[in-house]
């Protein structure tokens, strides 16, 4: 078997255990990122999704974009996402490395994918040749640093932040990272940042969180200070982001 035909397979193993959409913090967390990258979109642009998943990231990445281009490595995440998107919109079943377009795009996201590619340098830098001439990459993270994870970690739960848990072992995750680590990576495949920050300061453990919001716990407005926070004190946030150039 060559290694690309093993990373495929190797994603298609963890399809099966990878959180969905059919989580209330994940639509959230994706919603809140859409939030924070939309300033930096102009109407009419060019887009190129990195990872689908179960396809609803991409359907808010749809209407921002006269043309979207999704690649996934994995055709369960394809056929997933192909039934509640756009006609319109091209898939490409490869992995992210092998995917060489003819044509170069204006918006490039790259939303929960760092942490589980083999390279994430190599990507970032796949990344910036993909970007027009004004082009803009759009990254999201899991964060290390979480306040919900340094709860855990507090509660001996976990004994070191930057450890795999059994979670994100199963999810493919192969590395987690702080704002330095990302920094770091960003820097490497030389990349700029023009903007970078957190999204939702996160309490508890994911599955408290679901549950919280579907008891109406945490509402609109607890929602709405909870963004705000993230984006004052990253380090405790669910997940970072950055908006980068070439």
């Amino acid at each position: 078997m060559t290694e690309a035909h093993n990373e495929k397979a190797f994603l298609e193993s963890v399809t099966q255990t990878y959180v969905t959409s059919e989580s209330p913090q994940d639509r959230l967390i994706k919603s809140l990122a859409i939030r924070t990258f939309k300033p930096f979109i102009r109407k009419g642009g060019s887009g190129l999704e990195f990872g689908c998943c179960d396809g609803y990231m991409t359907t808010l990445i749809a209407p921002l974009c006269d043309n979207l281009t999704v690649v996934d490595g994995s055709q369960t995440f394809i056929s997933m996402a192909r039934a509640r998107v756009p006609a319109e919109i091209r898939f490409e079943h490869a992995l992210f490395e092998e995917f060489k377009p003819d044509r170069k795009f204006d918006y490039v996201f790259a939303t929960y994918v760092l942490e589980h590619v083999a390279d994430s340098i190599a990507l970032l830098s796949h990344a910036r040749g993909l970007l027009s001439e004004h082009g803009l990459l759009f990254v999201v993270v899991p964060n290390a640093r979480a306040m919900s994870r340094q709860i855990a970690r507090h509660m001996g739960l976990i004994d070191d932040l930057f450890a795999l848990t059994k979670n994100d072992i199963n999810h493919g995750h192969r590395r987690v990272y702080d704002r330095c680590a990302l920094n770091e990576d960003i820097a490497a495949a030389g990349l700029q940042q023009v903007s970078q920050g957190g999204l939702l300061l996160k309490l508890l453990a994911d599955f408290q969180m679901d549950k919280m919001i579907d008891a109406g716990i945490i509402g609109d407005p607890q929602v709405e200070g909870l963004y705000k926070m993230g984006l004052e004190y990253p380090d405790f946030a669910g997940s970072l982001f950055s908006v980068c150039k070439a």
